[in-house]
């Protein structure tokens, strides 16, 4: 039954549902105009904590920040925040390699941060990642039935785009700038793929052992091993992830993700998740309508997605709140930051 708030229902009821969310960083987001993810490129590698001390504790309190984009757009932590409260469930952290120790409670996989595809090995414990994701899968298994999962890397769309080109798809990526900086990040993956070609690397841990980042290894370990149902929380870059698991011979989540992503002409979002195979479901919280400003910029095409957002609110509509709450839900928490 479709509705205009998710665009098909995954009929899943869940009893004792988790949200997790795993954080990583690239050294791709340090690259000038590659990630729309901070205020500056160097600042991008802190966004991840920051993400996470909102959405755990409801405020940003290790620095100085407000919880907006430059043009006053909410980020996609004040959404998944919002839910949390809504719907007052505790999320899981997940550090899969920060380069700022984490300030909220976390599981940590002890991974580092990813390096730069073009010149090096992005993620040399690929394998060894893959297998604490499994061991965290089946710990998370033991706590909840349904494992909603998602993740918050800046630069980790073009991470994902590497991965998907060697993997085979012809993919392209959205980004959370308006104007999508296409041609920096094919430039990126065409020099990340021709080493890749050179190393000969093909398996797909291999594969993120080159061009990946830590969030993708630990993602895909975890969906391996849980055993409850499980739908990935984002867009292009947990596509990623479930091409990965394709490719792996594993069980491979559908998508809970924005109308923003779908909608991004840029991204060609549809078409990857038919030639990866796998089901997405998208949420339209109706932000044009709302009456604020900076929630109607997601409209145009800004931020689109983040931290698990599209799935949030997807979580909280599977727990019986309705579109009408979560939306109003959404509106009153970014109203504090007005």
């Amino acid at each position: 039954m479709s509705n205009p708030f998710l665009s098909e229902d995954p009929e899943i009821r869940p009893e004792r549902p988790m949200l997790a969310l795993v954080l990583g960083n690239t050294m791709l987001s340090t690259v000038p105009g590659i990630s729309g993810a901070g205020p500056t490129p160097e600042k991008t590698l802190l966004t991840p904590n920051l993400d996470a001390e909102l959405v755990t504790t409801g405020a940003i309190t290790s620095v100085a920040a407000r919880p907006n984009t430059p043009t006053g757009c909410p980020t996609p932590a004040t959404i998944t925040r919002s839910m949390v409260e809504l719907t007052g469930l505790a999320p899981v952290i997940i550090n899969a390699g920060l380069a700022h120790t984490p300030t909220v409670p976390c599981i940590d996989v002890y991974g580092s941060p990813g390096g730069d595809p073009r010149t090096e090995d992005a993620v040399p414990q690929a394998a060894l990642l893959f297998e604490r994701g499994e061991a965290v899968g089946r710990l998370l298994a033991q706590y909840s039935d349904f494992l909603m999962l998602g993740e918050c890397v800046p630069g980790g769309t073009t991470t994902a785009l590497c991965v998907l080109r060697a993997l085979g798809y012809d993919a392209s990526v959205s980004s959370a700038f308006v104007e999508n900086p296409l041609g920096l990040k094919d430039a990126v993956c065409r020099e990340a793929l021709a080493r890749i070609d050179a190393t000969g690397a093909k398996e797909p841990l291999e594969i993120l052992r080159a061009a990946g980042d830590p969030m993708m290894p630990v993602a895909a370990g975890i969906a391996s091993a849980y055993s409850g149902k499980i739908l990935f929380a984002g867009g292009t870059q947990m596509l990623a992830v479930a091409a990965v698991l394709k490719a792996l011979g594993r069980r491979v989540p559908g998508l809970a993700t924005t109308v923003y992503v779908r909608d991004d002409p840029s991204a060609g979002f549809v078409r990857s998740v038919a030639d990866v195979g796998t089901a997405a479901y998208y949420v339209d919280p109706n932000f044009a309508e709302l009456g604020h400003v900076g929630l109607a910029r997601y409209c145009i095409g800004e931020v689109k997605e983040g931290m698990g957002a599209g799935g949030a609110l997807t979580l909280a509509y599977l727990m019986g709140h309705e579109p009408e709450e979560i939306s109003r839900k959404v509106f009153d928490f970014v109203g504090k930051y007005a």
